[in-house]
């Protein structure tokens, strides 16, 4: 009891700011969401490096354990946790928190390497799904539901790793690479089942209701997704494309010719062209793919003759090879074209966008210019 006229003790910064998370806790998840997101985006390291493989490995690993051990808990009396180490109580105190937090950090990376793998416009409802489910991830209410739900959220984290790390183990992309994929996806809960049921048949049924039923459902939502191209073309990604008048490679770079004014900063070469008789025009492009793969990209070019929908024009194979830093460049040149809209979009032997860029293009009479240069 608090004597009369005694002042309360001020609260010390730390309660304060518990305080204001309790008070604000939603605002507070939702910042702190946005700004991991943004952070990841900026320091995630290369998709082929073995240290962030070997990351999503052991996170993968550790989720599959602790879930079966809650599976196989199921039905069971509490454990009596008095007299028993420090660190089993602490496992059954955060074994929750841990699995949401290495779920979160799975789907967190794999938005963001599929999110820098295509074109937002092909991929949106893709990239929004899977942003989506970061975000429920977070909340109370997903907390709370079954182990089956958790389940297709590691059969998801499983399918997404396989189909990045399977393609750079591989060299090339394709549908047979896919579906090789999706085998090694689906193989590390397969053989969990298949142990269940040579070891105790008892608890298969309860492992097939929910271990294996939501593997499946993520499994044919990854196959479909897969046949309407809305899988981003992961482990390629195009971090530059732009539109130039010439293109020279030299011991410094590739030099790249431009007319663009200086307060079109936010376009890459000269997006508006003005095309002079003679004229080529250049998309100049940098694709980043892993070490040791070698596969073939396409560079489609479209026009749109106002109001009819893009017709295409032209289609370019360029071979690629990965492992630079920077990115594998490559371009391509039209010399044969029509004034009006265009753009050039990069795209995987099986149709799956990687990039693209838009240009309006004018015809003008010949007269002298000044061309910069920019180094690539």
């Amino acid at each position: 009891m608090t004597a009369p006229g005694a002042m309360a003790a001020p609260a010390s910064a730390l309660e304060r700011l518990r305080a204001y998370v309790g008070r604000n806790e939603r605002e507070v998840a939702v910042a702190f969401f946005a700004g991991g997101f943004v952070f990841d985006i900026v320091t995630v390291g290369r998709i082929d490096s073995w240290v962030t493989i070997g990351q999503q490995s052991l996170y993968l690993a550790a989720v599959t354990a602790v879930l079966l051990h809650m599976l196989f808990e199921q039905g069971t009396p509490a454990p009596e946790l008095a007299g028993q180490p420090r660190l089993r109580h602490w496992y059954y105190e955060y074994r929750s928190a841990a699995i949401h937090f290495a779920l979160g950090a799975l789907m967190n990376l794999y938005a963001i390497f599929f999110f820098k793998s295509s074109s937002l416009l092909v991929s949106f409802g893709f990239l929004a799904f899977l942003v989506v489910l970061v975000v429920a991830n977070e909340s109370r209410r997903f907390k709370a539901l079954g182990l089956h739900f958790k389940f297709a959220l590691l059969g998801l984290c499983y399918l997404s790793f396989a189909a990045i790390v399977v393609p750079i183990a591989v060299g090339k992309i394709g549908l047979g690479v896919f579906l090789l994929s999706m085998l090694a996806g689906v193989m590390p809960l397969s053989g969990v089942a298949w142990w269940v049921r040579r070891r105790g048949p008892a608890l298969f049924p309860q492992v097939r209701r929910q271990v294996l039923l939501p593997l499946g459902a993520v499994l044919l939502a990854f196959l479909a997704a897969y046949l309407l191209r809305v899988i981003p073309p992961a482990p390629l990604s195009i971090p530059f494309i732009g539109v130039y008048h010439a293109v020279e490679r030299t011991e410094e770079g590739y030099r790249l010719a431009h007319e663009r004014p200086w307060w079109r900063f936010w376009h890459n070469g000269d997006q508006v062209f003005r095309a002079q008789p003679g004229d080529r025009v250049v998309v100049f492009f940098r694709i980043f793919s892993p070490a040791r793969f070698a596969d073939r990209v396409r560079m489609r070019w479209y026009w749109e003759p106002g109001g009819r929908g893009w017709l295409l024009q032209d289609s370019i194979p360029i071979d690629i090879v990965g492992g630079r830093e920077q990115g594998f460049r490559g371009y391509g040149f039209k010399a044969n074209y029509q004034p009006g809209r265009w753009k050039v979009q990069v795209e995987t032997e099986d149709g799956r966008e990687i990039g693209r860029v838009y240009f309006t293009l004018e015809s003008v009479a010949e007269a002298p210019r000044m061309l910069q240069t920019d180094v690539e």
